[in-house]
């Protein structure tokens, strides 16, 4: 049985409606757009394994070894834990400003409000990269078809990699403006491509491993120990690593987020981010040790650390592994994993601009809903120019800025993921004593894991102090990644205050009441 739930059904009036389940509203989205495989598929998708995978295996490999696969199921742990405090915050509030609203609920508006800022400023940095990613396989891919080297070397010139990158930012807002059922669409194809060929490197690369031959002079046997996170060689190494673990699983809660659009909104999005996080840990696992056995982890040769190639292993192993023919799919799945990733990118972002606008904690204007698309049509079209001017200004004013503000990325996440968690727990408080199931899964495990998140997030920002962090650059000797990072988050206080003033009946408490009694949903 259901308690009643005395939310807003879509269509409702939103921006001073009166307050239902202490302030919870409906906001006019598409209800029913997706069912449990499509949520999956868009959680998936946002996280981009192949694009992950690509760009982090090398960097995993330099800083723990052969205990690449045992740090990746470290990285797992924490995002598993955090996924059940999700789960059972959506059960009890399924409103698409996830991480916001349930924060607001546990812990008042003005750390609510925060934690939403950190969730839409990683998202937006995350968007810009993956633009870049995108445009730059683009060109590559154009180069291996064509086998045109200087076509792939238009990258290299900042007007043509703006350019193309503008157009295919443009390109994901249209679809994601275009609303869930065409997000969806799209998204079947492009995830499908890069798990079917994700199988196909995997086979051939246990088929190449042990094989011999100059390229594969490397290979090493599988052991058992690669597993085994304590074999790390120091401290330093393993959060190191840890912090590129997390860093991979992040974006599975956009499934969340859509969580108003989904068919059996209680329960439906909790279970898509549960199967979205064992296909991605099955995937990086599987990918990981298959390169490893194939060509070591080493730095000669193809080894995953050589830090000529680290950057991008995909790219090196592609011809070596797969042959010229089946090798170019590799580099199409990196361009279909960055472009799938960006289109569903928008959709937290967009949704959690619109909760903390149907809230009033935001402009009002950012709460309509497009009338046919019944999508966050003006958050989605402001991301996307905030991504192009983002990406535009950072790429001509100084690429180190750039890397830097990725490195930052690490801070954000583990920020908002953490503070969701430990909201679950108190949100929740008074029902811990109830079963034991209730004990574990929304308070024990909820609290482990932000705890494990908070731990890498005080860690990382020990981290960036030293200006060897990220490109090596400092700010009156303090490293830049620390200034980029902790001056995004002071950049969001400044706002809240600033929407404090301008909206002060949200920041008293009136709009999303807190402490309000979870809705009892039983299976």
């Amino acid at each position: 049985m259901t308690q009643l739930d005395a939310r807003p059904q879509a269509g409702d009036t939103v921006r001073g409606s009166a307050p239902a389940d202490g302030g919870v509203r409906g906001k006019g989205l598409g209800g029913n757009s997706v069912g449990l495989m499509g949520s999956a598929v868009i959680g998936i998708s946002t996280v981009a394994p192949v694009y992950c995978l690509t760009s982090t295996l090398g960097s995993t490999a330099g800083e723990v070894g052969v205990q690449m696969p045992a740090v990746f199921l470290a990285g797992f742990l924490p995002m598993l834990l955090v996924a059940f405090a999700y789960r059972e915050l959506n059960r009890a509030m399924p409103d698409c400003g996830t991480s916001f609203t349930w924060t607001v609920k546990a812990f008042g508006p003005r750390l609510g409000w925060m934690c939403g800022w950190g969730l839409v400023i990683a998202t937006i940095i995350v968007l810009s990269n993956l633009a870049g990613v995108a445009t730059s396989y683009f060109w590559l891919l154009a180069g291996e078809i064509t086998g045109n080297a200087s076509v792939a070397a238009l990258d290299d010139n900042k007007f043509v990699h703006i350019s193309t990158c503008l157009v295919l930012i443009a390109i994901a807002t249209a679809i994601s403006y275009r609303g869930m059922t065409a997000t969806k669409g799209v998204q079947y194809a492009l995830v499908g491509l890069q798990l079917v060929v994700l199988a196909v490197f995997v086979a051939m690369a246990l088929q190449k491993a042990g094989g011999g031959g100059a390229d594969f002079a490397t290979s090493i046997d599988f052991s058992w120990s690669w597993l085994n996170p304590f074999a790390v060689q120091s401290f330093a190494a393993f959060t190191a690593g840890l912090s590129l673990s997390i860093f991979m699983f992040w974006g599975w809660d956009a499934c969340l987020t859509a969580n108003e659009e989904t068919t059996g909104s209680e329960k439906t999005p909790g279970r898509a981010a549960l199967i979205a996080m064992v296909v991605l840990v099955g995937s990086y696992l599987a990918t990981g040790i298959a390169a490893q056995m194939a060509v070591g982890s080493g730095e000669s040769g193809l080894g995953l650390a050589n830090p000529e190639t680290s950057d991008n292993v995909f790219a090196a192993l592609a011809g070596p592994v797969m042959g010229p023919g089946l090798g170019i799919l590799l580099f199409l799945a990196v361009l279909a994993s960055a472009a799938a990733s960006l289109q569903t990118t928008f959709i937290p972002v967009a949704r959690t601009v619109l909760a903390m606008s149907a809230y009033e904690a935001m402009p009002a204007s950012y709460a309509k809903v497009h009338p046919r698309f019944k999508t966050p049509g003006r958050a989605t079209i402001t991301a996307g120019i905030g991504t192009g001017v983002f990406y535009t200004v950072m790429t001509l004013v100084s690429e180190h800025v750039l890397v830097d503000t990725i490195y930052a990325l690490g801070l954000m996440i583990c920020f908002y993921y953490a503070l969701t968690a430990f909201a679950c727990a108190w949100y929740f408080r008074a029902e811990l004593t109830r079963s034991g199931r209730d004990l574990v899964f929304k308070g024990i495990f909820p609290v482990v894991g932000g705890l494990l998140l908070a731990a890498v997030f005080v860690k990382t920002l020990y981290d960036m102090w030293d200006p060897a962090y990220g490109s090596g650059s400092s700010v009156f000797g303090v490293g830049s990644v620390f200034v980029i990072g902790v001056g995004l988050l002071l950049l969001g206080v400044v706002l809240m205050l600033a929407m404090q003033r301008r909206s002060p009946a949200f920041f008293r408490g009136e709009v999303l009441t807190k402490e309000t009694p979870a809705l009892v949903i039983e299976d």
